[in-house]
């Protein structure tokens, strides 16, 4: 390749200097991503000859081949990357390659001095358009031969990030880019690795830029050994150069569902996801209008192993025009669908966007709510349809869906009418809102529900008594996030959710029947244990806020009952493993008026002129009941005593 005229030197700007150093001098880890941009850049060059050839067809180009090529030298340290592309004129590589960040360099230069991680700052580099630049992480020096396609001179670009550049005329370069890496020392402590081994490169294209539409091709030697034809003769070893396509240029999510095959699905999901299930419902996605993108995403069979881990990425990733942007773009989908996997490709946006632009950006956000929604409609599509596979859903991720419920007031209905939910309507199976109000009886207003720690727990609780004896259903909220959100005055087919652990519960209203009876007994009671319920109320002041008698209790002695609006203790307990200082709650203490022990309770409290010995059975009941529904109890060591002390006396007298 010759140069028709002496090098030209030039340096840049004090502040691009500044910059390039940082550059040089790695400012973030992931280096692996020049490759990225380099061959992005490319598919550009590519793209735009397409189309000049489409347009000016007096372009004398050959367009008939266009790719992108990879070439490795491991004895020489160095790797290029050429494509036969639009290519530049002396003046493009100026204005293009020669200025480093020609707007906001002070700015850029003192984020990425500022980064913390590279993560930041890599967002940095795509923000500010300088991925070009992020080959002085991997080179010592960088040479740009270019010639644009229809002219006859080429130029020859140099650096090596020592704040100065050469350009020089070429006289036979060939039309397009080339971008010829000296590499650098390997040092993997650093994460600089070895870019001229083959099978690196094909790894970062694997991952990267594996659907690029265009081929990305690199020449592999092959040695073959044939046995000699004479007996006493040495084997024949050749080599030959085989030219291998390394990406695969399937862009399945711009095909419609009829060009894909299941396995081609099942192939793709597996590597955006990284995993060995098959996928249980694969979703396409085409929007067309003011701005276009496509998505392909998928709903695992199996949920990952860190679904509830900080670390853990959302899986989906974000393409422009099918160049890679990143691949945990959690942008594009909300939190309490994280267990989607992948692929959103935008056709308007910047190949330069970066993390924070997203956040920022009317498409983006318009995208996500497009896909929530079909995510969404597509659970409850396999809840009606598929009841075994939305079971296996519901399994893996029923818990994570329901955090939309707190999360997404937009999309709460849907949300709730694609839930489901254990009952006393069923002893293994599951039931939808839809189907539980369709059972109310007659004169049911709410939903009616009770939270704990398990199923089994929650069918113990004494809370369930009445209800059970009336036929009336509950609903059985065993998760930590249906704490959260049954309490938030949500509603469903204009029914609000009750717990039947928290304020007053007469079920006796649901039975017109009963009523004129059930008020004379109330009376009754009222008037029977009313002293009672005053000395409870002050016996146990410590830990409850009033005594009354129980309309949901018809075999236990007692049970706690919160307010409206209060905190439940598994709420409580959940805040405070979370590390936050949460004040213990005081409930109502209801006790049954049928049952012996407290029919005898009060017997023995007219009898009695010595109230204070009535003390520890006033305990003993508090703590039953705590038992009872699950709880903890604050001093364990001291009801033990009161509980062995209590049973000596019995046996004794």
């Amino acid at each position: 390749m010759s140069v028709s005229a002496q090098p030209e030197v030039h340096e840049f700007q004090a502040e691009s200097r500044q910059l390039l150093d940082l550059m040089v001098h790695s400012i973030y880890s992931n280096k692996d991503s020049f490759l990225r941009e380099l061959i992005s850049n490319a598919s550009d060059a590519l793209d735009k000859l397409r189309l000049e050839s489409l347009q000016n067809k007096d372009l004398d180009v050959d367009a008939s081949d266009l790719h992108i090529q990879l070439v490795p030298d491991t004895e020489g340290r160095v790797l290029s990357v050429v494509d036969n592309g639009i290519g530049m004129n002396r003046d493009e590589v100026i204005g293009l390659i020669g200025t480093l960040a020609r707007s906001g360099t002070a700015e850029l230069r003192r984020k990425l001095a500022e980064a913390k991680d590279s993560a930041a700052s890599e967002e940095l580099i795509g923000q500010f358009g300088i991925g070009f630049y992020s080959t002085f992480m991997v080179a010592d020096k960088v040479t740009l031969v270019t010639r644009k396609a229809g002219e006859s001179t080429g130029t020859r670009w140099e650096s090596t990030g020592d704040g100065t550049y050469t350009i020089a005329d070429v006289d036979d370069a060939p039309q397009g880019t080339s971008v010829i890496l000296t590499l650098k020392p390997v040092d993997t402590e650093d994460h600089l690795y070895d870019y001229a081994d083959q099978h690196k490169l094909r790894a970062l294209v694997k991952k990267y830029s594996d659907f690029i539409s265009w081929p990305i091709r690199m020449d592999v030697e092959k040695t073959t050994t044939t046995p000699a034809e004479e007996e006493d003769a040495e084997p024949v070893t050749t080599t030959t150069v085989e030219t291998e396509t390394l990406n695969s240029r399937k862009a399945l999510w711009a095909k419609s569902k009829d060009e894909v095959t299941e396995d081609e699905y099942k192939e793709f999901y597996r590597h955006v996801a990284h995993a060995w299930d098959d996928p249980l419902e694969t979703i396409p996605f085409k929007a067309e209008g003011t701005f276009e993108y496509q998505a392909l995403l998928f709903i695992p069979t199996q949920a990952p192993f860190d679904l509830f881990m900080r670390e853990r990425t959302t899986g989906v990733s974000l393409y422009v025009k099918r160049v890679f942007i990143m691949d945990d773009c959690d942008e594009l989908m909300p939190e309490y669908l994280r267990f989607v996997k992948g692929v959103v490709d935008a056709a308007d946006l910047s190949l330069n966007v970066s993390r924070e632009i997203l956040q920022q950006d009317r498409q983006i956000r318009a995208i996500r709510r497009r896909l929530t929604k079909k995510v969404i409609s597509t659970v409850a599509d396999i809840q009606s349809t598929r009841p075994d596979d939305y079971q296996t859903f519901w399994q893996n991720f029923g818990r994570v869906f329901k955090e939309g419920l707190v999360n997404d007031l937009d999309n709460r209905d849907a949300i709730l009418k694609a839930s489901s939910f254990e009952s006393t309507n069923s002893e293994d199976g599951l039931t939808t809102l839809a189907d539980y109000v369709g059972r109310m009886v007659s004169g049911q207003k709410s939903i009616y529900y009770m939270t704990g720690e398990s199923r089994k727990q929650i069918e113990n609780s004494p809370h369930l008594e009445a209800f059970r004896a009336k036929g009336i259903e509950v609903l059985l909220f065993s998760d930590p996030v249906d704490e959260m959100w049954s309490a938030s005055g949500i509603e469903f087919d204009g029914k609000s959710f009750q717990s039947i652990a928290k304020g007053a519960v007469d079920l006796d209203e649901l039975d017109d029947a009963d009523k004129s009876e059930s008020e004379d007994e109330k009376a009754k009671d009222a008037a029977e244990y009313g002293d009672l319920l005053t000395w409870l109320g002050e016996a146990l002041t410590d830990d409850i806020t009033e005594a009354r008698i129980s309309h949901r209790l018809t075999e236990s002695a007692a049970c706690l009952v919160g307010d409206t609006f209060s905190m439940s203790p598994q709420l409580e307990k959940l805040y405070r493993a979370s590390g936050q200082d949460v004040p213990r709650s005081k409930r109502a203490l209801e006790i049954n008026p049928d049952h012996p022990l407290v029919k005898g309770l009060n017997e023995a409290f007219a009898a009695s002129t010595d109230k204070a010995e009535l003390e520890p059975t006033a305990k003993l009941i508090y703590g039953m009941a705590v038992l009872a529904e699950g709880g903890d109890l604050t001093d364990p060591a001291e009801f033990a005593k009161l509980l062995a002390a209590t049973l000596t006396a019995a046996i004794t007298t």
